[in-house]
């Protein structure tokens, strides 16, 4: 598994889509487990801001998986996951992304942040 640390010079896209994945997985998980949140460990630097969120075990091992998959996506300019021709995720976990952005995107939108939509819709 690669490390976050692995990655120092992480492009603006990359900084934006964890963030969002990370806010959307936090979501997620206040809603659906109750156990004991804690932040992910181990930032670089550049991705700080992420330490502010907090996931149950579960949803920590899964962002983690999921961050490291997005750090080796091989497409250079890289679309959006729904509309890649290239699944990273393996199938367990590509029903999972799909659970937590559907549930997340819905859940973020109907609080008013609408500049999600966006990238919900697209």
């Amino acid at each position: 598994m690669t490390s976050l640390q692995d990655h120092p010079t992480l492009t603006r896209k990359e900084r934006k889509d964890l963030k969002i994945l990370a806010l959307f997985t936090s979501v997620y998980c206040s809603a659906h487990h109750a156990a004991v949140r804690e932040p992910l460990s181990s930032l670089p630097p550049n991705l700080a801001k992420l330490q502010r969120y907090r996931y149950c075990t579960e949803c920590r091992d899964f962002l983690q998986y999921a961050i490291d998959r997005r750090l080796k996506c091989p497409l250079t300019d890289k679309p959006s996951c729904k509309h890649c021709h290239v699944h990273c995720y393996h199938p367990g976990h590509r029903e999972k992304v799909r659970q937590v952005m559907r549930f997340s995107g819905q859940a973020l939108i109907r609080r008013g942040r609408l500049d999600l939509l966006w990238h919900y819709l697209f």
